[in-house]
């Protein structure tokens, strides 16, 4: 099966995971699936948006086997090879729901040597994403996962701010960066969120031209967005009507 990936990136703090949650329902909904959803970002809590238990990360994973062999009572049984051991604990980190599974990419690696288990965890994820028609990964700023090949190559990248000048500045870095490291999508955009009434001023329309960022639309400010995080609900749920998920909706309808 051919799939597509989509990539959310931008700094933190800029509502990028939840608008990555909005962006999975919204395929969820409109039969687009399977979908696979992949947290790629350390401090994202891309599980609580979308209302699903935190599961193990691969970093954890990945962790636990490069170092297995410099522990006295090794967690890998024996008679089991590394590789046998990766299969199956990769399987217990992916959860699956409905609509979409979903992996955490966790931690990036600490010291030693992880070249055999990174080749191991890009084979897995190489093998499972044939599964799937889109997988939509919540990035962090520096998308260190797809850069180093770890996650497919990506087709679409939505570039999330805030709507101030230092914010479209932040992402026209990140733009760059894509340049820099050849990722070569098919499409990138800039959505700018948390808008008061949807609307961006005369300054940030001029720094968004002055970074050459194509914009593909604006999400504003939702008090609906704030009411479900204090009260624990997942932010990926607020009704279609609501201001900001309909407005995504919307962008997303014209994209995909």
């Amino acid at each position: 099966m051919a799939f597509t990936t989509i990539a959310v990136a931008g700094k933190g703090g800029t509502g990028k995971t939840t608008l990555c949650g909005f962006l999975i329902d919204y395929l969820c909904k409109k039969g687009k699936g399977p979908i696979l959803a992949v947290d790629a970002d350390a401090n994202s809590n891309l599980n609580e948006v979308l209302g699903v238990e935190e599961p193990v990360s691969l970093g954890d994973i990945r962790e636990e086997i490069a170092h297995a062999e410099l522990e006295e009572v090794s967690p890998i049984p024996a008679g089991m090879s590394k590789q046998d051991y990766m299969d199956w604990k990769f399987n217990s980190a992916l959860i699956e729901e409905d609509d979409y599974d979903m992996l955490v990419m966790g931690r990036t690696q600490g010291k030693g040597c992880y070249c055999f288990v990174n080749g191991l965890l890009q084979s897995q994820l190489q093998k499972i994403s044939k599964g799937y028609r889109y997988i939509v990964v919540d990035n962090e700023a520096g998308m260190e996962h797809i850069s180093r090949g770890t996650l497919p190559s990506v087709d679409i990248i939505l570039l999330v701010s805030d709507c101030s000048r230092r914010g479209i500045q932040a992402v026209g870095r990140i733009a760059k960066m894509i340049q820099d490291l050849d990722l070569k999508p098919k499409t990138v955009k800039l959505i700018v969120n948390r808008a008061p009434n949807g609307e961006l001023n005369a300054g940030v329309l001029e720094e968004i031209k002055l970074q050459e960022l194509d914009l593909l639309g604006v999400v504003p400010q939702d008090e609906n967005i704030y009411e479900y995080d204090c009260e624990g609900k997942p932010t990926s749920t607020i009704p279609e009507s609501s201001p900001s998920r309909a407005a995504f909706d919307k962008l997303i309808a014209e994209l995909i």
